[in-house]
């Protein structure tokens, strides 16, 4: 289904010259995405054991459909940003359900709705979505060392062109030509370690390498074969997915590019590629994690997260600036999801598990929230110097935390969405990203990891300081926003027509009558419930995730 998409949708680009069918180019993305989604969620039944596809180049597991299933309906919100027009008219008197059904309500102010954003004009935006999400889904997948290059290189060229779509831009231009450079570099660490792997055991199917590593005799092998190569092999091989995934010490790239490219851009960079490559690494290390030698290539795992936990706390307390302090955050993420995939036991890869998705969604709701803020900005002025000289203001509205300064003032139910999203990332109780924290740390003391409990529960201590700060500039300073002078006393028309284009009505709106749409608010408004009330709904998460690892340890 995706790849009918991806070609009809390559054939209408090649005709259509009107950039505005964008939009409608994105709302097709959507449906042929949530026809993948069905798709996947017919055929979880018929799978159990897992089953392999193409002679055994693709191997479909209920963890890798559910985590597809996952893929798709993250894309679907993510394509909304740029399928919907972000503000729209309401009128109280006329918005109940029968004049949403039987009347049509004009108006012709374009600048309203943003009709000519930077972000409704890209027509190629969700056809290199399409090719991500491919990527992706084969990489989750792949069963084999060159289906996993040829996987991991079809996302990441997508990512480096949805980086750099913004042609007009130079920031946009700069993240990307970097994320280009250093992706190709991981690139080559993936290529090392796929022909060192081959090289040692002929060859390229990974269910081959698992066999080997699976002998428990060592000396039986010793005749013939180095034990610990495998493990350096896996080792310079898992290199370049630490680099894909912004770990330490190969983070250097991430916050640069989440910085310089647009904010909608980001969102998809900031969450696609990492669910894909941490779903595919838990099946190597689950595979791999027992093997006989003195050396285990999953230490270099630990070691990361380790550094990963220490950066991404440490460095994230000195930015001003709002999506590279994000950036450091994902790398403190990274730090617990690497710490939970390292240590192979049922209560690991549960919190792995749930660690990941709620991840997700957590900064799926931040950066929508921030894409949002920029939107409802539209009748507010500021005269505040710095904020006016911003560089591509237009792609990437709020750029500096002090932007944010007194924004409960000017929209408290968004700025409480914000709030509540923060405080999950701290891992504040009830909230999702506590219960998330929480499973990670316990799964690593039974398992006799205290160095690195004790450094993850003193990092989220620190982490929460730069939190904190967000949260004191949006709730405890008066904002420097004041409404449009132009706007303020302006009456704007507007007409209602019934179904027939009779008019039945001239009507006059102000500017607190322009308010987000509705798939933003309502996107937004059930992410956060979610987060806030995971207490209440908490059994079908994780009884799936307990399934998923009974299933995954009895294969």
């Amino acid at each position: 289904m995706i790849t009918l998409s991806i070609l009809c949708l390559l054939f209408s680009n090649a005709v259509t010259l009107r950039r505005d069918m964008s939009i409608l180019f994105n709302r097709i993305a959507i449906i042929a995405l949530a026809y993948c989604f069905l798709q996947d969620i017919v055929s979880l039944s018929l799978i159990n054991k897992g089953i392999g596809l193409h002679g055994g180049l693709l191997h479909i597991t209920n963890i890798t459909q559910i985590f597809h299933i996952f893929v798709f309906i993250i894309s679907i919100l993510i394509l909304q940003l740029t399928s919907f027009f972000p503000r729209k008219v309401w009128v109280k008197e006329h918005s109940s359900l029968k004049h949403l059904l039987f009347d049509n309500f004009v108006y012709y102010r374009t600048k309203i709705i943003n009709k000519m954003g930077e972000h409704l004009k890209i027509i190629e935006y969700p056809l290199i979505i399409l090719f991500v999400v491919s990527g992706a889904i084969f990489l989750m997948s792949t069963n084999d060392l060159v289906s996993i290059f040829l996987s991991i290189e079809l996302q990441s060229y997508g990512l480096y062109l949805l980086s750099t779509i913004y042609r007009n831009s130079e920031l946009a231009t700069t993240g990307g030509l970097i994320y280009f450079l250093l992706g190709g570099l991981s690139s080559c660490f993936i290529l090392l370690g796929t022909s060192l792997l081959y090289a040692n055991s002929g060859t390229t199917n990974m269910d081959g390498l698992y066999v080997i590593t699976s002998i428990s005799d060592g000396a039986a092998l010793n005749s013939w074969y180095k034990p610990y190569y495998i493990n350096f092999s896996l080792l310079i091989f898992s290199i370049g997915f630490l680099f894909k995934v912004s770990a330490a010490p190969f983070h250097f790239w991430s916050p640069d590019v989440y910085d310089a490219i647009p904010t909608i851009v980001t969102t998809f960079v900031a969450i696609i590629a990492k669910i894909s490559i941490f779903i595919l690494l838990l099946e190597i290390v689950y595979f791999t994690s027992n093997y006989f030698s003195d050396f285990n290539w999953t230490f270099g795992l630990l070691m990361s997260s380790l550094l990963s936990l220490i950066v991404g706390t440490v460095v994230g307390l000195t930015q001003f600036r709002i999506k590279r302090l994000f950036a450091y955050s994902t790398i403190s993420h990274v730090g617990f999801i690497l710490l939970a995939l390292s240590i192979t036991s049922i209560e690991s890869i549960q919190a792995f598990i749930f660690y990941l998705m709620q991840y997700s969604i957590s900064n799926l709701n931040a950066f929508i929230i921030l894409v949002t803020i920029g939107f409802s900005f539209y009748f507010y002025v500021t005269e505040n110097k710095e904020h006016k000289e911003l560089l591509d203001k237009n792609n990437s509205p709020i750029q500096l935390i002090s932007q944010l300064r007194g924004y409960f003032y000017v929209n408290p139910v968004l700025a409480l969405s914000f709030a509540i999203t923060i405080f999950s990332f701290v891992g504040v109780p009830p909230l999702v990203g506590f219960f998330a924290k929480q499973m990670v740390l316990s799964a690593a003391l039974d398992n006799g990891y205290v160095f690195l409990s004790l450094v993850a529960i003193l990092t989220s201590v620190i982490g929460a300081v730069y939190y904190l700060n967000i949260i004191k500039e949006i709730f405890f300073y008066k904002p420097e926003y004041r409404i449009n002078s132009i706007l303020k006393d302006r009456k704007l028309s507007s007409h209602i027509y019934n179904k027939d284009g009779v008019l039945i009505e001239n009507l006059e709106f102000k500017y607190n009558n322009i308010v987000m749409s509705s798939p933003i608010s309502i996107t937004i408004s059930s992410i956060t419930l979610l987060i806030l009330l995971f207490i209440f709904m908490n059994k079908e998460w994780l009884s799936m995730g307990t399934i998923l690892v009974q299933i995954l340890f009895n294969n």
